[in-house]
Order: C-alpha cells, then sequence, then structure tokens
C-alpha cells in the first residue's frame, strides 16, 4: 500500500516537471530586462489583493510571460504558491507609448531559497489586446534575433573585408611584383646586350688579326720562293718566321672559335631574355590599361589626368580625355569612351563653341577657364576614332562643330594659320598639325569639300611658317624657334614620311635632328629607391635648360611611336636596314618606358602600372609648364601614349 502511494507521488511530481518544463520552453529568453507592474486579484473579479508591486521579464510569449519578484511579502507569495489568485500586469515596452494591461493567471511557480522571498511566476494571458499581443511579440523577435543577426552580419562584413584586404594586398603586391619582374629582365637583357656587343667587336679584332696573320704568311712565303736555294741561312730564317706565324694562327683560331662560342651562348642568353621580356611587357602594358579603367569616375565618365600631385588631384584635363576616349576605343571599350563623349556632348562647359583645358572628375565642373585650340581639336580627333571604329555616328555632330568653331579661327588669319585659341595671339605648330589631321579625317568620313580645303589652307600654312628654314626642320609655331620635340614626332604622325617628302621636306633629318637635339639619359628615382638611368627625350634641347635633361614619358612614347611609322614606310619602299633601324630605335625605347613603370599609390590602382609624367617632379619643361609636383605621380598622357606606341598605334591617323 504504501509502495503505490510512493510511486503514484513520483509519477506526479515528474508529470509535474514535465510539465513544468514544458512550459518554460516556449518562452522567448531576451538578451534584456523591461518592467513589468503587477498585483494580485480575486480570481474572477477585479478585487485587488495587494498594491501595484514591482516585477521584471525578460522571458516572453504570445501566450504569456515569466515574471520574476524580488522581495515579496510572505503572505502574497502564499497566495500565488496556492493560485488563489490572478495577476493584473501593466508590461512597460519601448515600442509602446503606454503600459499594455494585460489579465493573467498563474501556472507554475519556481522559488529561490536563497533567503530571500524571490521567485518566478509562469502566466497564462486571460485577456490581452490582440494588436497589443502582436506588438508585444514582434518587439520580443526583434530582440531575440537582433543580436545575433546583427552579430552574425558583423562576423559576414569583417569577413567579407578581411577577403577583400587580403585579396587586395595580393594583387597589389603581384602587380608591384610584375614590374620588378619586368626590370630585373630589362636590366639583364641590357648587361647581356652590352656583353654581346663586347664579344661581338672581340670577334671582329680576332677576325682581322687573322686576316692580318694570313696576309703576312702569304708574304714570307712569297719572300721565300723568290730567295735563292743556296742561301740557306735566309731560308732557314724565313722558315722559322713561317713556323711562328702558323702557330700565332692556331693560337688565333682557337681564341676565335671560343669567341665565336660564347657569342653564340650570350646570343642564346639575349634571346631567352628577350622572349621573356616580350611576356613580361605585354603583361606589364594590360595592367596599365587596367589602371585607366579602374580610375574612370562612374557618375561623370572622366579620369582624374594625374594620381600624386595633391594641388590638381580632382583635375581631368580635355586633352587627357581626347587620349583616353581613343584608348577606350583602340581596346573595344567603346561605353567607357561614350561616357567621356556624353560628357561633352550634353555636360560640360563651353563658351561660344570652345571647350575649356580642364574639369572636375567627380562633377565636371570648371577646374580652370583657360581655353586652346589644341585640347578642342582633340576632341574631335577623338571622336572621329571612335566613330571609325565603333561605326557609330552619334557624336559626328559634334565633331563638325566643334571643326566650324576651328574654322572660323582659321578663316579670321589671312595666311589660314589656326592661332592658340580664341584669346590668344601666338601660333602652335603643334596646333596646327593636329588640325590638319583632324580636318583630313573629317573629309574622309564625311566627303565634305570644306574639310579638304581647310586642311589645305592647314598644310600651306606649316609648309610657310614652321617648315622653312634648313637647319631648323620643324619650329615650334610662327616666329619662334623654340624646339619642341612633340611638333617633330607630331610631324611624322600627322603629314606622314611621304607627304613631308612631297612637301620637300627630309623626314629621316627631322628624326635625326630631334634624336641629336633632345634625346637624353637622365636618372630617374623608382618608389622602391633604386636609381635608374632612362634614356628618352626631354621636352625641350638639353643644351637650353638649366635643369639638366629629364626624360617625358609622353614625348618619348610619340617619338615611339614616330620611330614606328617610319620603320612602316621603309618597309614597304623595301628598304630594310632603314626599316630594321627605326625598328630597333622603337623597341629600345619603349623598354626605356617600361623601366620607368611605377606602381599605382591609390587604394583603387591596386598596384596597377602607370607612367610618371616625367623623371623629375615640379621642373620647367621649357614650354610654359611645371611637371606635375609628387615623387611618383601617375600620368594618365604617359601611360595612354605609351599604350598607344606598344600597339603601334597613330591617334592622328584613322585606320586603312
Amino acid at each position: 500500500m504504501v509502495r503505490d502511494i510512493l510511486v503514484k507521488k513520483r509519477e506526479e511530481l515528474f508529470k509535474h516537471k514535465t510539465k513544468t518544463t514544458a512550459e518554460q520552453r516556449k518562452y522567448l529568453r531576451l538578451d534584456t530586462v523591461f518592467p513589468v507592474q503587477f498585483r494580485l486579484e480575486e480570481l474572477d473579479v477585479n478585487v485587488p489583493l495587494s498594491g501595484w508591486l514591482q516585477g521584471f521579464t525578460n522571458n516572453i510569449s504570445r501566450g504569456g510571460i515569466c515574471l520574476s519578484i524580488n522581495n515579496i511579502d510572505p503572505e502574497l507569495l502564499k497566495l500565488i504558491k496556492e493560485k488563489k489568485c490572478r495577476l493584473s500586469l501593466e508590461i512597460d515596452v519601448p515600442v509602446s507609448k503606454k503600459p499594455i494591461p494585460v489579465i493573467a493567471g498563474i501556472t507554475w511557480i519556481r522559488e529561490d531559497h536563497g533567503g530571500k522571498c524571490k521567485c518566478q511566476v509562469g502566466l497564462d494571458y486571460k485577456h490581452i489586446s490582440v494588436k497589443q499581443n502582436n506588438q508585444l511579440m514582434r518587439y520580443a523577435w526583434l530582440k531575440k534575433l537582433f543580436i545575433p543577426t546583427a552579430l552574425s552580419a558583423v562576423i559576414l562584413l569583417a569577413l567579407i573585408l578581411g577577403i577583400n584586404s587580403y585579396l587586395n594586398f595580393t594583387l597589389t603586391r603581384n602587380n608591384k611584383l610584375l614590374i620588378e619582374k619586368l626590370s630585373v629582365v630589362l636590366k639583364d637583357s641590357s648587361r647581356a646586350q652590352q656583353k654581346i656587343q663586347e664579344i661581338t667587336m672581340q670577334r671582329q679584332y680576332l677576325q682581322q688579326h687573322l686576316k692580318d696573320l694570313e696576309t703576312r704568311i702569304k708574304s714570307v712565303e712569297l719572300q721565300k720562293s723568290r730567295t735563292e736555294s743556296s742561301n740557306l741561312n735566309q731560308i732557314k730564317q724565313l722558315n722559322q718566321s713561317i713556323a711562328a706565324l702558323a702557330a700565332e694562327k692556331i693560337a688565333l683560331e682557337d681564341k676565335l672559335t671560343e669567341a665565336l662560342r660564347i657569342e653564340n651562348v650570350a646570343a642564346q642568353e639575349v634571346s631567352r631574355l628577350d622572349e621573356k621580356k616580350i611576356v613580361l611587357q605585354k603583361a606589364n602594358f594590360d595592367k596599365m590599361y587596367q589602371w585607366l579603367k579602374v580610375h574612370q569616375n562612374n557618375r561623370t565618365g572622366l579620369v582624374a589626368s594625374f594620381e600624386g600631385d595633391q594641388d590638381i588631384a580632382n583635375w581631368s584635363f580635355t586633352y587627357d580625355l581626347a587620349l583616353l576616349i581613343q584608348a577606350y576605343t583602340y581596346f573595344g571599350d567603346f561605353e567607357r569612351a561614350r561616357k567621356i563623349l556624353d560628357f561633352f556632348a550634353k555636360h560640360a562647359k563651353r563658351e561660344n563653341g570652345w571647350f575649356i583645358n580642364a574639369y572636375y572628375a567627380d562633377d565636371g565642373a570648371p577646374a580652370e577657364f583657360t581655353m586652346h585650340s589644341g585640347p578642342n581639336i582633340w576632341i574631335g580627333l577623338a571622336i572621329m576614332q571612335y566613330t571609325q571604329a565603333s561605326k557609330d555616328k552619334s557624336y559626328l555632330g559634334l565633331a563638325e562643330s566643334i571643326a566650324q568653331t576651328i574654322i572660323n579661327l582659321q578663316n579670321a588669319d589671312i595666311d589660314g594659320g589656326i592661332r592658340g585659341g580664341p584669346a590668344l595671339e601666338w601660333y602652335s605648330t603643334e596646333h596646327n598639325l593636329d588640325a590638319y589631321a583632324f580636318f583630313n579625317m573629317l573629309a574622309k568620313v564625311t566627303g565634305k569639300k570644306i574639310y579638304s580645303l581647310a586642311a589645305q589652307k592647314t598644310i600651306n600654312w606649316l609648309a610657310e611658317h614652321t617648315y622653312d628654314r634648313r637647319d631648323l626642320p620643324v619650329k615650334r609655331g610662327k616666329g619662334d624657334s623654340t624646339i619642341a620635340t612633340d611638333t617633330y614626332a607630331w610631324s611624322i604622325a600627322a603629314i606622314g614620311p611621304q607627304k613631308l617628302q612631297e612637301l620637300g621636306m627630309d623626314p629621316d633629318e627631322i628624326m635625326k635632328f630631334v634624336e641629336e637635339s633632345c634625346s637624353v639619359e637622365a636618372v630617374f628615382l623608382k618608389p622602391n629607391g633604386q636609381s635608374v638611368k632612362i634614356k628618352g627625350f626631354d621636352f625641350a634641347p638639353r643644351l637650353h635648360t638649366a635643369r639638366g635633361g629629364i626624360v617625358s614619358s609622353e614625348w618619348t612614347a610619340q617619338m615611339a611611336v614616330a620611330y614606328k611609322i617610319m620603320e612602316d614606310f621603309y618597309s614597304r619602299k623595301a628598304t630594310k636596314s632603314k626599316a630594321a633601324d627605326y625598328g630597333g630605335k622603337a623597341q629600345m625605347y619603349l623598354g626605356e618606358l617600361g623601366n620607368m613603370i611605377i606602381s599605382s599609390s591609390s587604394a583603387s590602382g591596386q598596384g596597377q602600372g602607370c607612367l610618371p609624367y616625367a623623371t623629375q617632379e615640379h621642373v620647367d619643361t621649357g614650354h610654359g609648364w611645371m611637371t606635375p609636383k609628387g615623387g611618383h605621380t601617375g600620368s594618365v598622357s604617359g601611360t595612354v601614349y605609351a599604350l598607344f606606341a606598344y600597339y603601334g598605334f597613330n591617334p592622328l591617323e584613322l585606320s586603312k
């Protein structure tokens, strides 16, 4: 009997414990608590059994809450334990302007036996507004999910940022390593070329010495044949001389064989390095194009001309933008080209048909209000190259508008010359060369006579005012004998060797003159602190500047384009030696430009390769402007023109 009672009691206790645990499990446990006012009332009527007391909760369900109570009167605690009352609640939550009123019944109670009257009471709602209950549950779920969701989001974001930082670090490191590899290969190739030149000279010396020795042996043998047979002493001496010369000949032949072997090994090494150089050059020049892409502003389509000079960090020069349009066009990136063209067609500030020289890259506002003929003409040239490559004639009207503005300026001059700008009195050979190329392109594409007439007037002016001296093949402008490298390079590119010859000019003399006047070797300090000597072209004759020689990346690249044009000219004329000479110079200067490549210093650049404007910062070019500030300032014009040179693209002539 007693045993049955104990079993029954144990089953009831287990059943109660299981029920209590199940009821407790249904709550949402929150990370914060909020206050709950409560009072005890009669079970079925709204008769208070106590005053308002303070409790709190952090366990909520749709059907009730777990109320925590501290320091409750023992008599009230007894009523709760015996479930002889109900509770009236006012739940104060941040999402409700007023406390939420609730009538709840007691489901379970758990006391804290630590000596104070503390307990937790499980309550089931008897009455609560559906709307307020939904409001309370939304808040509970929000609190429940917010921290883990926010923490997960923070962890995920940190992980993404970490991965992105690692990938950027890896990409930047690899891009820098690529530049360093090219620099090492170029240095090794230069040493190997120098070594093979020394070996070749030694081999040629040995060959000549051997030839002289054979002549001496023949001379002695002839002398011996003429000597009387009775003159035994003289014959003996001659035999000894022949033997000595023969021995010397054998030694020379051994040296020559060894020299030929070493020359062959050196030639193989040069060939191996050349193959490696070709691969690395291609990879680096591809990275340079990526640098031009990542710097395009998505909103305006513009690109800052210089990366590194804080004074003009956000300036986008019109001439540079024209080069970029052509670069994007050459690579078939027509959408990027259109972004810039749309800016000039729809948004760029223009005064009386003239675009200004520079705009801010981030919003397209004017950065300076100077207006020059050259940059306007270059926008026209870019449109023509884009139209030819894409077959999209949407911007041809803009090109003709620019042309008309330039023709109006040309018509104002009795000789048909084009001044530097609408408010300027000086004349630039460069601007007139640009205009000649531009008018020719328009004449070819539109077939309109107005443009062929304008081109003829321009070439006549050039012949009369800038190609009129035998000792100075190309002047910088009308009445200006200053030498500017770009006028020589662009004479070849805009007019062409054949047309120059028809005008009575010698393209070879033009190239020779600029080489003798403007080619320099300058020291360039790389970002890693390494000093390298760079052969290239200065902005002006090295003898006319106190600063010493500096290499312009853009104008050296312009000369490389000119060399390739001359190479092609003589290849078509089957003059192989001249073609090879010009082609060799083009490759040599491209190699020198490769030694000038620097890693982008910006976060967006990710260490991509680019070219500085010159080997020195903030020095006078000799033509009225300074090179940019910043020891390693990336230049759009230098980088773009180097790409033109590498791929053999002439921006002043439409491709066939």
